[in-house]
């Protein structure tokens, strides 16, 4: 298939499950209504994963006719402890995605066939009544599968937040399961590829396609847990370099500790492949709802769920990882400017995360508490690359003594400045903070990429080739006017441990330069001209004064 014919495809996909949402939410914002259209999405893609898996292995054994979808739940019952083993979870053939699907079209046929005859509409009790417990049957059986297994944590409250009783779908019964139907159906008809022809990343592309939309439409909301796709490329592609500027094919294992909807570490999946990644994928998000999303997005991108551990709650006060630090590469985009317990929690300034810099950060602004955490946990081959509040490369306080800390300790790689408007919800211009533990030389990188953009409708973007020109600056470590400085730690100790890229980068000044001699020549000409003026007015006024006499 082309390049251009799989865009084609990609985009009317797109515009299909845009529609949908749209067509659906009815009464539900369009930020809460993504949990129905992600969730259906993720339980097709489940059905279809394990239905494909098992196909595969009795068709390899000589069984051609095979389909899992058509045998009886008591047969199947009989592989559900070597499914759940090798999948982490288990559905039986009466509850996939894919054979309630045709239960509703041909219900809907019936009724359609009915009311033709009838000259009315007939309605089909079963479904408009039921279809909502059908549901939630279903959603129950396949997290129970899992239950006492070690895919358990990976699976339990998956589908908390589909919440098919809920009166945002409908005043009644019958109005909910209606709306659930066309849910189903427009999902069920979606062309998302095959599982065997290795195009199901249709699915991973069609969740993060509404996560985008939703989050641009939902402002604040939405951007807190999702990262614009190209941040996403230029942070992985920062800490996949080594010292020497190469770029490395694998890596042990990858970290977020505000891990939002899965982005940042999804695109070290697509950048070295999955199995590149050989420990695995590991991150911590304090927003439950945020939390099942994402773990239902390592799935859709065909995550094993021995391959991955999403955990949920506040990184800073309870992290979840202990036993799986140090990470070869951390990538983040925390929260801005948050509120934490800091120093009203005694307990944390001996914490061994932040003791080292010798103060917390300020209750107020929990920016530096994030970076303290990621340095923590940051292998010694490793690298950081965090989205940072500009803020924080300035302000006084017990910041100043946290970025003192930083630099007299040779941590801090490179602080590169993005331009404005990439983020939704905050049109402020973000910096990122490179961190390594075994950096080449004491000297600290500043770049100044504020002018690295593509205009989009509503935002900037970071096009391919700004991405390169970042990249590039920061593999060459070396000076170039208005664009990189390579500053020693002497200096930026002489600046008060001050962060920004702009006192270690001079703006580019875009006046037009003045040539005094040709000034004071055009000058001394209008001069001449005026005086030139004024001679002939005063002529007239006299001729005029001499002609009234």
């Amino acid at each position: 298939m082309s390049n251009n014919k799989r865009e084609q495809e990609r985009t009317e996909l797109y515009r299909t499950i845009w529609a949908l949402a749209n067509e659906l939410r009815g009464s539900v914002d369009g930020w809460d209504f993504k949990q129905y259209v992600l969730g259906m999405l993720f339980y097709r893609y489940i059905s279809e994963n394990i239905t494909d898996y098992i196909n595969e292995g009795e068709w390899e054994s000589g069984n051609k006719e095979f389909n899992y979808a058509e045998i009886d739940d008591a047969i199947a019952v009989r592989i559900k402890d070597d499914m759940v083993q090798e999948k982490g979870f288990f559905i039986l053939p009466s509850e996939l995605f894919g054979n309630l699907l045709n239960k509703i079209k041909k219900a809907d046929k019936y009724a359609k066939e009915k009311a033709e005859k009838g000259g009315k509409e007939v309605e089909v009790a079963e479904l408009d009544e039921n279809l909502n417990e059908i549901l939630q049957t279903n959603f129950k059986n396949i997290e129970a599968s899992a239950i006492g297994t070690p895919s358990e944590d990976n699976f339990k409250g998956l589908f908390d937040d589909i919440d098919v009783n809920s009166n945002k779908l409908g005043p009644t019964v019958i109005k909910r399961n209606k709306r659930l139907k066309r849910l189903i159906t427009v999902i069920g008809d979606m062309d998302l590829g095959n599982y065997q022809d290795n195009s199901i990343d249709a699915f991973g592309d069609t969740y993060e396609y509404l996560m985008s939309m939703y989050a641009s439409n939902a402002g604040k909301s939405g951007g807190e847990f999702f990262t614009p796709q190209e941040v996403s490329e230029l942070l992985t592609n920062i800490s996949l370099l080594d010292n020497k500027g190469n770029m490395k094919t694998e890596v042990n294992k990858v970290y977020d500790p505000a891990v939002g909807s899965g982005s940042l570490l999804l695109k070290f999946a697509k950048i070295l492949g999955r199995d590149n990644v050989r420990n695995g994928f590991f991150g911590q998000e304090i927003n439950i709802t945020t939390y099942n999303l994402c773990r239902i997005n390592m799935f859709l991108h065909d995550i094993g769920y021995d391959k991955f551990s999403i955990e949920h709650g506040d990184t800073l006060i309870d992290p979840k990882h202990w036993d799986e630090e140090p990470f070869e590469a951390i990538v983040s985009n925390p929260p801005y400017s948050i509120k934490w317990e800091g120093s009203d929690n005694g307990t944390l300034i001996n914490d061994p995360r932040f003791s080292p810099a010798g103060v917390l950060a300020p209750k107020s602004k929990a920016d530096f508490a994030f970076i303290m955490h990621c340095l923590h946990w940051l292998a010694t081959n490793g690298t950081a690359a965090i989205v940072c509040f500009p803020g924080i490369m300035y302000r006084g306080g017990s910041e100043q003594k946290i970025r003192k800390y930083l630099i007299d300790n040779n941590y801090i790689e490179c602080i590169i400045q993005l331009p404005d408007n990439l983020f939704y919800g905050t049109s402020i211009a973000t910096c990122i903070m490179v961190l390594k533990k075994s950096k080449i030389d004491n000297n600290t990188l500043f770049i100044d990429a504020s002018k690295e953009f593509a205009k989009a409708t509503n935002s900037n973007k970071l096009a391919p080739e700004n991405i390169k020109k970042i990249l590039n600056a920061y593999k060459s470590r070396k000076s170039i006017d208005h664009f990189i400085a390579l500053v020693k730690q002497e200096d930026i100790e002489k600046a008060n441990y001050n962060l920004s890229v702009s006192t270690y980068v001079e703006s580019e000044d875009t006046r037009e330069v003045i040539d005094i001699s040709v000034l004071n020549e055009q000058i001394s000409q209008i001069v001449q001209h005026e005086n030139t003026l004024r001679t002939e007015i005063d002529a007239i006024i006299a001729a005029i004064k001499e002609a009234k006499i």
